[in-house]
């Protein structure tokens, strides 16, 4: 189901999620277990992922390689796999942890950070230290990077974007704009929570419309 070349980034993703949990107080053979199983569904054919996942938005119909994270949980809960916290992450970790569940922070920092990916050493060295400063400044920075790019985000994206401790604390001044499920006309608040070098490439370094 998976290719050998996305196998060798799967390998790399449990590793240094259990190594990232073992840092954190996090369960380390959850987060290895959703690192291994997270992109079951990433090379299957759009038809079969808005199969298994219909879309919420248009940008997953747009794109429906957003959705091979929900497409995964679907496919392992069909096959009687039935732990919450894995499948809690093997779900967001194409668009973000939704708060509460540090093995979906652990499996979302190593996906965008593993070594073969070659960018994002810092967030991944942040995260043996601080997991929740890791997880804020690779979803400030994504977040950062698409609309500087006049790029939608995923809606999932900007919940877990203003599920951050900092843009929490800053979204209590009244000229905050609030989250849309439709997110063209949206224009995101400056923010300095998490914020990387501003010479930073996307944190992921793949089409930032397709998770």
């Amino acid at each position: 189901m998976v290719r050998p070349r996305r196998f060798e980034h799967v390998l790399r993703v449990a590793e240094l999620a259990r190594h990232i949990a073992l840092a954190n107080g996090a369960d380390p053979e959850r987060a290895y277990a959703a690192g291994i199983l997270h992109d079951i569904a990433r090379d299957l054919p759009d038809a079969e992922l808005l199969r298994l996942a219909p879309p919420e938005c248009s940008i997953d119909s747009a794109h429906p390689l957003a959705l091979h994270g929900r497409a995964a949980r679907t496919l392992l809960t069909r096959w009687g796999y039935h732990d919450p916290v894995v499948l809690e992450a093997v779900e967001d970790h194409t668009t973000g942890p939704r708060g509460g569940n540090d093995v979906s922070a652990c499996v979302y920092i190593a996906d965008v950070s593993e070594p073969g990916r070659g960018v994002n050493a810092d967030i991944r060295e942040l995260a043996l230290e601080d997991l929740t400063g890791a997880l804020e400044r690779a979803i400030v920075s994504k977040v950062t990077y698409l609309q500087g790019r006049g790029i939608q985000v995923h809606p999932r994206t900007l919940r877990a974007y203003y599920a951050l401790p900092c843009i929490q604390q800053e979204s209590e001044t009244p000229t905050m704009p609030k989250p849309s499920s439709e997110l063209s006309e949206l224009t995101m608040p400056e923010s300095s929570c998490g914020q990387p070098d501003a010479t930073r490439r996307d944190p992921a370094r793949r089409d930032p419309a397709r998770p």
